[in-house]
Formats: structure tokens, C-alpha cells, sequence
């Protein structure tokens, strides 16, 4: 099932360069609870997401559908790729990260910290050192629908980087209300990390923060890049001119390298993650509630999920 062009909502011109007005949104499947995470693997050529509270993952490819890759899933969130081409995963159910090897074993990333359970792995990036960095809001342990309900061990609500080689994890910001999606900028000397706090308090945030990446290492500047003006940010990627895509409760929002609003891709549900994947990394997936969505873009994904 498609949409028309009348999806594009243009607030600044230099959207017009970013989209395709003729691509229509393709919905390529329905039959979800909440869809997270969205990967894309070239190399497989196949688009990997998660069915969240249904605690499956589900694979869609081009011509040959879906079906499940993973079940139980752990109740999974946020996914991504390494710099090895291998998945890796923020599981609310079980509180951790994990990574799936390339035989399909699963590593145990992270777990804990300062022999603290994580509260519930949101979302996740790899930087080109091979560090992982990744969320941990209350969501999962907030209920029985999208992990298990249970009192945070954690004081805080963190953003965490990992090194895969040594197993040494350092919470590099302490004070986010309820850190969500994250992403680099091109060059990797920022990131954007979402804070979706007002999902359960209105005057709580609903905006995207930077910051200055120092030696690869820390986070320094602190400053608000943007904020969303329906429903709250959840998962986001940027793309190589440096512009965010982020979901949003009316579509997909676009905003610019200094985090002006260039645009949105209205979508018909509460969009929860995005990414770009297809031959050419110029497809932009959705997910949106029960629905996995797809439109050609202009430009192409930094990430390589």
C-alpha cells in the first residue's frame, strides 16, 4: 500500500533537495505491536526490526516478505551493526546488550554497571573505533509490556560507551530524564542523544542534545540542538550532510546541521525509529507503531544500520 507526495511538508527549501516529492510511502508490513530498531544489512539485503512488546525480531526482504528472524527476542529495542558487520542489540526483557556473531551465537556486551543492573538498553550506535555507545532509560522495567516490571538498581538514567575489547563501560552523561535514540555526526565529533522524558510528564523534554566528542573518549559542551514539536524524539539517524531524521508522533522529522526544522515525512502513525539502507543507502525505513514503512530519499545514511 502507497501514499502520494502530499506526505511532504516543506518548512525550509533546503528540504526540496533532501526528498523525492514523487516517492510514495510504501507500507511493506502491519502486523506489529510497537516496531523498533531498524537495521539494514547490505550484505544480506535485508532490512532487520523489532516487534517489541510481541518479543520477536522480524527480517523483510525486497520481493520474498517477512518473517521471523529472532523469537523471543528478549524483548528487543534498539539494533545496529558493527564495524565487523555484526548485529547488536538493546534487550529490555534481559537489561543488556548483546551482539550476534557471525555463527549466530550471541555475546554478552553489557549487563551492568558498578555491579548495578542496567535499567533496559534503549538504543545503540558503534563509532569507527569499535566503541559502543548506547542508552538506558526506565522504559522496559516501567511495566510487564515491553520487558518486566521491576524497581531501577540504577540512580540514574545514562548514556553509556563500551569498549568491546576490554569490557570497560563508563557512563558518560548522568543527568538525562530518559535518554532515548543517539547518533554521530558525520565526522563523528558530535552526538545527538534524544531525551524522551515527556513520554510521561508533558513538561518534561522532548528535545535532542549535542555534544562535543573529546579523544573519542568523553563529552564535553552540552547544549539543546532541537526539539520536537509533535510527540516526543524516540530513535533517529543523520545523514552525510549532517542533517537529522528523527520520528516523531506526526511523521518524520528533518532538521539541519545547527537544528533548524527543514521538513517532515508525515506518516500515518506514531513513528518510533528510523534508518537508511537499500542498494544505494538512500531508502529510508520506518518504523511507525504497528507498521514497517519505506520512501526513497535524496540523500543517503551515515550508519551502517
Amino acid at each position: 500500500m502507497s501514499q502520494t507526495s502530499s506526505i511532504y511538508e516543506i518548512h525550509d527549501d533546503r528540504f526540496r533537495f533532501l526528498i523525492v516529492p514523487s516517492s510514495p510511502l510504501d507500507e511493506l508490513y502491519s502486523d506489529c505491536r510497537w516496531a523498533e530498531g531498524p537495521v539494514w544489512f547490505a550484505d544480506q539485503g535485508c532490512l532487520i526490526w523489532s516487534d517489541n512488546p510481541n518479543e520477536r525480531m522480524l527480517r523483510w526482504v525486497e520481493g520474498g516478505g517477512v518473517s521471523t528472524f529472532r523469537s523471543p527476542s528478549g524483548f528487543s529495542n534498539g539494533n545496529t551493526r558493527d564495524r565487523q558487520g555484526r548485529l547488536v542489540t538493546c534487550e529490555h526483557g534481559t537489561r543488556r546488550v548483546t551482539r550476534t556473531e557471525i555463527d549466530g551465537s550471541i555475546t554478552v556486551l553489557a549487563d551492568s554497571y558498578q555491579g548495578k543492573r542496567l535499567n533496559s538498553p534503549n538504543d545503540v550506535v558503534v563509532r569507527s573505533d569499535g566503541s559502543v555507545w548506547f542508552t538506558d532509560p526506565t522504559y522496559g522495567i516501567m511495566s510487564n509490556y515491553e520487558g518486566y516490571r521491576a524497581d531501577p538498581e540504577q540512580e540514574t538514567r545514562n548514556v553509556y560507551r563500551l569498549n568491546p575489547q576490554t569490557g570497560a563501560l563508563d557512563a558518560v552523561v548522568t543527568d538525562f530524564g530518559q535518554p532515548n535514540g543517539l547518533a554521530f555526526s558525520p565526522d563523528e565529533s558530535i552526538l545527538y542523544v534524544a531525551d524522551s522524558s515527556s513520554s510521561h510528564d508533558p513538561s518534561r523534554p522532548r528535545h535532542i542534545r549535542a555534544f562535543d566528542v573529546i579523544d573519542g573518549r568523553t563529552l564535553a559542551n552540552n547544549r539543546e540542538h532541537c526539539t520536537i514539536d509533535a510527540g516526543l524524539p524516540d530513535g533517529f539517524r543523520v545523514d552525510v550532510y549532517g542533517n537529522i531524521w528523527t520520528s516523531a508522533g506526526d511523521g518524520v522529522h528533518c532538521f539541519g546541521p545547527e537544528g533548524k526544522l527543514l521538513g517532515k515525512i508525515l506518516i500515518p502513525q506514531t513513528v518510533a525509529n528510523v534508518t537508511f539502507g537499500g542498494p544505494r543507502r538512500n531508502r529510508m525505513f520506518i518504523t511507525a507503531t504497528r507498521s514497517l514503512y519505506a520512501v526513497y530519499t535524496a540523500t543517503i545514511g551515515t550508519s551502517l544500520g
